[in-house]
């Protein structure tokens, strides 16, 4: 029986993310210096991943 393609991870590695983490997302504003200490990591603005 051979397995489903969505199953096959390998393929998928390499793929773009166009949704991040919230951590991620706030590395990212600290390097474009948009992030302000004691700021809530909850409600972040939307950011679109480097490229």
């Amino acid at each position: 029986m051979s397995q489903h393609n969505s199953l096959r991870a390998a393929n998928t590695l390499g793929a773009k993310r166009n949704v991040l983490k919230r951590y991620e997302r706030v590395e990212l504003m600290r390097k474009r210096s948009q992030w302000v200490e004691g700021r809530r990591v909850t409600g972040l603005p939307k950011t679109k991943p480097e490229e």
